[in-house]
């Protein structure tokens, strides 16, 4: 399954566009980013929180690959940081278009979260 390209509030994976942000499971499977976990407590969706990443982190995933978006302005907060980590999740953020890439070539147990926009 190829994430084939992404435009500023779009990205093609297989062939399918989606205009929002996703999260992509181990399994493949790829679901819509529950961008409301975070903007409860920072007011935006570009700080990830620690319930944010319970979303995403799934038991067995090696890697996340985070896309901060087209600018590089997501992040994880200090506390979804730890909880990757006390997972023993590696994360990887590039800017989403070279996240895309990183992602294609990764082998591994991997999972995505990709912000689209900024």
């Amino acid at each position: 399954m190829p994430i084939e390209e992404t435009a500023f509030g779009s990205i093609t994976i297989d062939g399918a566009p989606y205009p929002h942000d996703v999260v992509i499971r181990l399994s493949g499977e790829i679901v819509k980013r529950k961008k409301n976990l975070s903007k409860k407590y920072y007011g935006n969706s570009h700080t990830i929180s620690k319930d944010e990443a319970k979303f995403v982190f799934e038991k067995g995933c090696e890697i996340l690959v985070l896309g901060t978006g087209h600018h590089g302005l997501a992040r994880l907060s200090p506390e979804a940081q730890d909880y990757f980590e006390k997972k023993g999740c590696a994360v990887v953020a590039e800017p989403t278009p070279e996240a895309l890439r990183v992602f294609n070539e990764l082998k591994g147990r991997k999972i995505g979260l990709f912000h689209v926009t900024c």
